[in-house]
């Protein structure tokens, strides 16, 4: 199992401690591959791009129109996280009690 996001951030920290045998891939040092993010697009959507983050906050109007899956390449802790991937290619989205339910 792949959990997708950030070595500094406290819920993909917190995903990481919950979920035995599971690897932290930070998007930072390793961008996600564009297959992986288009099927994760594909699934999420909109809600892949998280519009409450500082990093959102600090775009301008310009990048902030521009297609989800270019700014995600560009800026990728704009990415609502952790995006976890397992074995099997389910794909989940952030940590919320359904998806803390869906892996353990």
């Amino acid at each position: 199992m792949k959990i997708y996001g950030l070595k500094n951030c406290d819920t993909c920290r917190k995903a990481l401690k919950s979920l035995d045998g599971a690897v932290l891939v930070d998007i930072r040092d390793t961008p996600i591959g564009s297959d992986l993010l288009a099927r994760a697009h594909a699934r999420f959507g909109c809600d892949l791009v998280n519009r409450r983050s500082t990093t959102w906050r600090n775009l301008g109007q310009d990048q902030r129109d521009r297609p989800d899956l270019e700014l995600l390449a560009d800026h990728p802790s704009v990415m609502k996280r952790p995006l976890v991937e397992t074995a099997d290619g389910r794909l989940y989205l952030g940590w919320t009690k359904e998806v803390q339910a869906a892996l353990m």
